[in-house]
């Protein structure tokens, strides 16, 4: 399963726009999941992506794919590594 990571929180404009515009992209052939990961939940994550969020992961060990807006070419490239073209 392809997953995504969003770091996000409740009151932002900003990290609904991003969910809404990534979950737009799924179709009946291209299926992925999202976590939805409240950074307010934890100092830790305040620290790291404060004034960043949205933060969108492909894979969380690897550098964020994009913060604020949805960047479509890098979402498609890390679908891309799944062989799944958008």
């Amino acid at each position: 399963m392809i997953r995504f990571t969003l770091y996000s929180r409740g009151y932002c404009h900003l990290c609904d726009d991003m969910l809404a515009a990534l979950n737009a992209l799924q179709t009946g052939t291209v299926r992925f999941t999202v976590e939805v990961i409240d950074v307010d939940a934890d100092p830790a994550l305040v620290a790291r992506f404060d004034e960043l969020v949205p933060v969108l992961f492909g894979d969380p060990s690897q550098p964020e794919l994009c913060h604020y807006f949805l960047d479509l070419a890098a979402v498609r490239g890390y679908l891309a590594t799944f062989d799944v073209l958008i």
